[in-house]
């Protein structure tokens, strides 16, 4: 597969999206991994454990390739939100291990079928279950970009650390004097905005 075929191409914006969210993960105190940040509990290693489900399911379970994973969280009785934290018994390393194992399994679905194969989700309603190895793909992609981005606004209200990956942050400036001054900026814009209103 050369670097310009469709599915090296989706499979390289995946795989951008996974080590991203990894990513975010670095450094961090379990406390901090785990933490809730927003009114409806994200936090970061339950991203991850989020995005390992989501792999397994439409990137495996679709297309008849179910990995063997336990996924508890999807039991009959199993809780709401369930694949969205960590247990204080799961580890990071178990989650992190959990995901790269997806990604293991999904790759291996991506050099085994065709993007035209069909399959069918099995969580989807009937008559509406079949997508294609592309379709699953871009939803998988698209999912996973959405959650790193939650995981890079995350990372950053906790300690600053932001962007793609530590080499790539893709910021204006590194000087802290500068983002507030642009902050206080936008700070104005947003009042004078409002006062026209």
């Amino acid at each position: 597969m050369t670097e310009t075929e469709p599915k090296a191409v989706l499979h390289r914006y995946l795989q951008s999206a996974r080590d991203a969210l990894l990513w975010k993960l670095e450094g961090l105190s379990e406390y901090d991994a785990r933490r809730p940040l927003t009114p409806t509990g994200t936090n970061l290693l339950g991203l991850v454990k989020h995005a390992a489900g989501v792999e397994l399911g439409y990137l495996g379970d679709t297309f008849g390739r179910p990995s063997g994973e336990p996924l508890p969280w999807l039991d009959a009785d199993a809780e709401p939100n369930g694949d969205m934290w960590a247990t204080a018994e799961e580890s990071r390393e178990d989650i992190v291990g959990l995901y790269r194992r997806a990604w293991a399994h999904a790759d291996a679905t991506l050099d085994a079928l065709a993007l035209d194969t069909v399959g069918k989700v099995p969580w989807w309603p009937d008559g509406k279950d079949e997508v294609t190895l592309q379709h699953a793909m871009v939803r998988v992609i698209a999912d996973t970009h959405r959650h790193a981005g939650h995981a890079d606004i995350l990372r950053e209200l906790m300690d600053g650390a932001v962007g793609m990956n530590q080499g790539t942050d893709s910021m204006a400036s590194h000087d802290p004097a500068w983002w507030e001054a642009y902050r206080d900026r936008l700070e104005r814009a947003a009042r004078e905005a409002d006062r026209k209103d």
